[in-house]
């Protein structure tokens, strides 16, 4: 069976503050980590009310030095908002101090606005740029040679496994080319992932990274005891996405019980076509669901995200998955 993981924002829900996010990020990780997911990743965004993980490189520091075995990455960095150098002095600070457990993510957006992104010394027009700011930055974590002039310390000879991040053909072709592993963004913009795997396993380029191609998948996985609970706490994230579209982002909302009475139609058909790779239920509906999902979609692992208000409810949803996991697993050694 394909290994689980975990993708967080550091969700900052109504009436709580970003230190509460910390402190739940950190207890879902240890969670996560007992329960038998393979890596733990954290996303970088800015000016979003909602998210708490803009440091992202600080936040996996502080997820990794409260568990022992789960891997912790960036799902992802947003190159075009940083120099790669400092990129590669973070992760390799990070490799450095929890050898064998870090993983480097990096996309090309910037994760936020254009008003921010400029606040940010950075400008979005510089992931035109991305292809070449991914090679400097594979470049540093490299052996230094004799008389470089420029090296990451700590980061030169350190071993950090590097992803690109996508949700279109762009980076599945760049992934490709430079022979690294790959995750579609498929939890909130699944269009292009059917063409953009093709693409990535077509084309894929053995490296001294990465043999062969690799492949994760984002997928909502919204679980509870009952499949009107999970659809009730869903709603948290489709309030989540029309506000977002409103241009009116903010706190991360409670589930109500009548999300039809929220959205217009035209708002219903884009989050739904957004939100597409969901599954929400009780556990036999979550464990029917993946299964489909693996069996149309093939992929290598699988990145489980779920906005879920209430952390209690949040952390019980990842017990379902990882149980639904197990079993699967159980059912593949003896079907």
């Amino acid at each position: 069976m394909i290994p689980f993981s975990v993708l967080d924002l550091a969700p900052v829900t109504e009436g709580s503050d970003a230190g509460q996010a910390f402190r739940n990020t950190l207890d879902l990780a240890r969670l996560a980590e007992q329960s038998g997911y393979r890596r733990y990743w954290l996303a970088e965004h800015h000016n979003m009310p909602g998210i708490a993980s803009a440091a992202t490189a600080v936040l996996i520091g502080y997820v990794a030095g409260g568990t022992s075995t789960i891997r912790v990455g960036a799902g992802g960095i947003m190159l075009p908002n940083h120099a790669p150098l400092q990129v590669a002095e973070q992760f390799g600070t990070l490799a450095s101090l929890y050898p064998g457990r870090i993983d480097l993510g990096l996309g090309r957006a910037p994760g936020t606005d254009q008003a921010t992104a400029k606040a940010l010394r950075r400008y979005f027009d510089s992931a035109d740029a991305f292809p070449h700011d991914v090679l400097e930055l594979l470049g540093y974590f490299e052996p230094a040679k004799p008389g470089q002039q420029v090296r990451a310390v700590p980061g030169a000879g350190i071993d950090v496994p590097v992803w690109l991040l996508g949700s279109s053909l762009f980076s599945a072709k760049l992934s490709a080319q430079l022979g690294l592993p790959f995750a579609f963004a498929s939890h909130f913009a699944p269009d292009a992932m059917d063409e953009a795997l093709a693409l990535y396993r077509r084309d894929f380029r053995p490296s001294a990274r990465l043999s062969q191609p690799y492949a994760m998948l984002g997928l909502n996985v919204v679980a509870a005891d009952s499949d009107a609970e999970a659809r009730r706490l869903f709603t948290t994230q489709q309030q989540s996405f029309i506000k977002l579209r409103r241009g009116m982002p903010g706190l991360i909302p409670p589930p109500i019980d009548d999300i039809e009475s929220f959205w217009t139609p035209v708002e219903k058909l884009g989050v739904e076509r957004a939100l597409a790779c969901a599954v929400v239920g009780a556990a036999d509906t979550v464990r029917n669901g993946i299964e489909a999902f693996v069996a149309r979609h093939r992929p290598d692992e699988l990145l489980i995200t779920a906005n879920v208000f209430d952390h209690v409810a949040r952390r019980r949803s990842f017990e379902i998955a990882a149980a639904v996991h197990q079993d699967m697993a159980a059912r593949s050694e003896h079907p």
